[in-house]
């Protein structure tokens, strides 16, 4: 079987502890069981080092945005912020990104202020609907307020990424065209609502990730995570769609290339 990586962050410190490099594991996974993987940024430098790193492998793509906790501590303004993404779409060097994100709100921590991720959350999916490019959503504790910007934006789609709000909600998400990515929360034992997501979402908009170093999946949790892991997540999630695992990796697989224009 063949495995698509929706969102992963290889250029996190945790896979360069001790002055080492992911290239080697990043190669392995691409010349074995993983058929792609989007590398995703979180603000324009992290953008810039998954872009760099999409352009040493044949199979790995990359995201560029600002992540809504990291808009805190930009030393750009927003206007100057917004500048240096849309330049990563436009640029005629090397690849250009995929997707826009991953962008959108999070509450769960009070580090950074609701206005602020909420001016960039608006201004990024601005930027996506004159690019006309899919999206990434960061949505953690603040579904109602991801969703009233998302109404806002009518003409943007794209994926909503480890998703964590209940059925009702992936199912409105999908009737509009938005994808539904599950990280290897669906493994958990304490995960019902998402598995009661998983189990409901259309064929044609399902999707799987790592969102690596984080989230790995049962019977690895707490552990540094990698696209290696996906098998565990695909698992589970075939288990609760009540699929098989090789038709689970196919869905996802087929999706992810659509959803970010892959050939």
């Amino acid at each position: 079987m063949k495995y698509f990586d929706s969102h992963a962050h290889y250029w996190d410190a945790r896979f360069t502890e001790n002055n080492k490099t992911p290239d080697q594991l990043i190669r392995g996974l691409l010349s074995r069981d993983i058929a792609g993987i989007v590398n995703v940024g979180t603000s324009p430098e992290t953008s810039r080092l998954a872009k760099e790193q999409a352009e040493r492998f044949v199979g790995m793509e990359y995201a560029a945005g600002i992540h809504p906790t990291d808009a805190q501590g930009l030393s750009l303004s927003l206007d100057e912020a917004i500048k240096e993404i849309r330049a990563f779409f436009l640029s005629a060097e090397g690849k250009r990104p995929v997707a826009l994100g991953e962008i959108g709100l999070d509450y769960h921590y009070d580090d950074t202020e609701k206005e602020l991720q909420a001016t960039y959350f608006d201004a990024q999916l601005s930027l996506a609907e004159e690019l006309n490019v899919p999206v990434i959503i960061h949505d953690r504790d603040a579904h109602a307020d991801v969703f009233d910007a998302i109404l806002r934006h009518p003409r943007v789609t794209g994926v909503m990424h480890s998703f964590s709000g209940s059925a009702e909600m992936a199912v409105d998400y999908a009737r509009r065209g938005w994808y539904i990515s599950f990280s290897g929360t669906v493994s958990f034992k304490n995960a019902r609502k998402v598995v009661e997501a998983a189990a409901v979402v259309p064929d044609d908009k399902v999707l799987i990730e790592t969102d690596a170093p984080y989230l790995a999946p049962h019977p690895y949790r707490g552990q540094r995570n990698d696209s290696g892991f996906l098998v565990y997540t695909n698992e589970a999630l075939a288990a609760a769609r009540g699929q098989t695992p090789e038709e689970t990796a196919t869905l996802t697989l087929e999706n992810a290339k659509r959803l970010f224009g892959i050939r």
